[in-house]
Order: C-alpha cells, then sequence, then structure tokens
C-alpha cells in the first residue's frame, strides 16, 4: 500500500524533527514512516518503495537506526525476508543508551578540569558547569525512566 500525501507529509515532519536533532534525513524518514505504517513491519523494499528511496538509502538508514535500539528486525516463520518494525521498547532502550553516555561524558569533562588545575575561574567555568550538569543527570535519569515503567505498568 502507498503512503498518501498527508501520511507522506507526516513522514516528513518527523523526519525534519530529527534532521533538527543531526540525524541525516532518510533515518528519520524511516522513523517517520515506521511509526504509521500498516502493517507496522516493513521490509526494505517496502521501506524503499513506500520513501522514494534506494534500497542501498534504507540499507544505511538502518546501520544508523538499529544500534540504538529503536528500530529492530525480525523474522516470520518460513518467510527469508526481514521486517523492520519500531521495537516495541524502542524508544527507551533509545534513551537508555543515550544516558549511558552520560556518566562516560561526565568522565571526560572531569578530565578537563583536572587538566586546567589551577586555571582561572571563567576557563574552568564552562567544564564545571557541564559536569555538574552531567552529575545532575547520572543522580536523576534513572529515576525517572523507573517511574515512567512503573507508570506504563500499571496503565496509568
Amino acid at each position: 500500500m502507498e503512503p498518501t500525501e498527508d501520511e507522506l507529509a507526516y513522514v516528513d515532519k518527523v523526519a525534519n524533527f530529527f534532521v533538527a536533532e543531526g540525524l541525516p534525513l532518510i533515518p528519520g524518514r524511516v522513523i517517520g514512516w515506521l511509526l504509521i505504517s500498516d502493517p507496522p513491519e516493513q521490509t526494505p523494499a517496502q521501506l524503499a518503495a513506500a520513501l522514494g528511496v534506494s534500497r542501498s538509502s534504507i540499507s544505511s538508514a538502518l546501520k544508523l537506526l538499529t544500534p540504538s535500539g529503536l528500530v529492530e528486525g525480525t523474522r516470520r516463520p518460513g518467510d527469508r525476508h526481514e521486517y523492520l518494525r519500531i521495537a516495541p521498547d524502542g524508544w527507551s532502550r533509545m534513551l537508555e543508551r543515550r544516558y549511558a553516555y552520560t556518566t562516560a561524558f561526565r568522565e571526560i569533562t572531569e578530565q578537563g578540569l583536572e587538566l586546567l588545575g589551577d586555571a582561572e575561574a571563567e576557563r574552568r567555568e564552562r567544564l564545571e558547569h557541564v559536569v555538574d550538569l552531567y552529575r545532575f543527570l547520572e543522580l536523576e535519569l534513572p529515576a525517572l525512566l523507573e517511574r515512567w515503567r512503573t507508570q506504563r505498568t500499571e496503565g496509568h
């Protein structure tokens, strides 16, 4: 089934959101289509046809999208095709991966503060701000995700 003009406009709206976040256009369009496609699982050929792009563009997009956990491949018994979909817990998995980088980046910024040692406060201020922010995020983000999971499980 070919997407309607309204569906493609929506796909582009989603894509433009992700482009503003630094993701290339085609991966953003893949996310947009997978959010509204029927059926929710699409082969790479179906994605390429719906979005009017090449299979190689889809392949490149998937290399960016699958490591985050947002998009996953699945197979059906007796079917040789791989189907792609937004993972049921893909959004939370993607956020968890991003949060995992919080500690690593905080450690890097702390190394920068050590490097600057007794440098003037103005020079250290940029890094101190980042260290403080990432320490806060390290403490708060896991609890926030857990509250979301609890709320979702309880059906609120």
